[in-house]
């Protein structure tokens, strides 16, 4: 029995050896490598920039009232079409104390004046009638108190325009009516009724009552990196694409290029511009984000393989070429455009050329 227990015992370690030798002789074995067989072919080739960025108006122009006030009414909302001159928003007035009593004291003042104009006309004008003083003295008496009745008329319409927003002799040109300065599209109204607004002035920038612009007239807004600027030219053209609007392009000419480079996140870039060609039958809403690609390179029916093709060694680039018997043979070629697929090859390969790619498979 303890015989039969050893051969078993026996058998197994000689097994167990056996099998270890078997797989680090398997492990040892050189693999079979073998590479994906690329053809050298006419194709279409081009290098494109694509800049992210947002969809604005040309001009988006900021109304604002020519008064301090209170907004009373408002005509207009968000999303409605204006014209030059329409009215958006009324104010209610909040006149000035300093400038109401200085207003205040040049209408008393002006009626004063006329009031002694007025009574140096009327005795001018018994001893004129008594052929007692002459016509050139008669007619300067007579100019003043004319020109006291302007000073009257111009004090009261100070006084009701500081009051008021308006006087009678301007009231279609109220002050307290905020007009748009421009055709366009209400962009947004950031104001409410009630809401206090001031005019612009040297110290301060005023307060917008509505933001109006021509969407019929936009352009491309992004930045490009430092690293591509130098390829653009004003002039050339964009295909614009918008997130918003799925398979939707518009073309646009590129006609602004930053002569300064911003920094953003450590990279130098460049603000570009771009004319865009608007579609009277899309709705494109100011602030899309769109991209822009600006083809930067293009050739056509060239010699191309995949980069996945290419050897660089120091300023050098080589390709394996399969030969007539089957091997890949190191080969140096001039190489051209590239769209990051595939390249150009300008020397060093002929038409239906086999070259090697870089892609391996292992057999085992």
């Amino acid at each position: 029995m303890k015989r039969i227990f050893k051969y078993i015992v026996v058998t197994l370690i000689a097994v167990v050896f056996l099998g270890t030798f078997a797989f680090l002789f398997v492990k040892s074995k050189p693999k079979e490598v073998k590479y994906h067989e690329l053809t050298a072919e006419l194709t279409d080739i081009q290098r494109s920039a694509v800049v992210t960025g947002k969809i604005v108006p040309r001009n988006e122009v900021n109304v604002k009232p020519q008064i301090n006030g209170i907004i009373a009414e408002l005509y207009k909302e968000a999303g409605q079409q204006v014209q030059q001159g329409e009215v958006i928003a009324k104010l209610r007035v909040i006149p000035d104390m300093n400038s109401l009593s200085s207003a205040q004291s040049r209408v008393r003042l002006s009626e004063i004046n006329l009031k002694q104009a007025q009574t140096n006309f009327d005795r001018e004008k018994a001893l004129h009638d008594q052929h007692l003083v002459s016509d050139e003295e008669f007619d300067q008496v007579l100019q003043q108190l004319n020109q006291a009745k302007e000073e009257r008329a111009a004090a009261q319409d100070a006084l009701e325009v500081i009051r008021d927003g308006v006087s009678k002799a301007n009231a279609t040109s109220s002050s307290t009516l905020v007009r748009s300065t421009v055709t366009g599209l209400i962009l947004d109204i950031p104001v409410k009724v009630g809401n206090s607004v001031i005019q612009a002035n040297t110290m301060n920038d005023g307060t917008t009552v509505a933001t109006v612009a021509d969407m019929n007239d936009l352009i491309f807004d992004g930045q490009i990196d430092e690293t591509e600027v130098g390829a653009l030219s004003e002039g050339m053209p964009v295909v614009i694409t918008i997130g918003a609007l799925q398979d939707y392009s518009l073309d646009a000419t590129l006609e602004y290029i930053a002569p300064k480079a911003v920094e953003n996140n450590g990279a130098n870039q460049f603000e570009i511009k771009a004319a865009v060609q608007a579609d009277p039958n899309q709705r494109i809403r100011s602030g899309y984000s769109a991209n822009a690609e600006i083809v930067l390179q293009r050739v056509e029916q060239v010699l191309a393989v995949s980069e996945s093709a290419l050897e660089f060694s120091g300023d050098s680039t080589f390709v394996y070429r399969k030969g007539d018997d089957g091997i890949f043979t190191r080969t140096p070629v001039t190489t051209g455009v590239s769209d990051g697929i595939n390249i150009e090859i300008k020397d060093g390969l002929n038409k239906g050329d086999t070259v090697r790619g870089n892609q391996i498979i292992e057999e085992k």
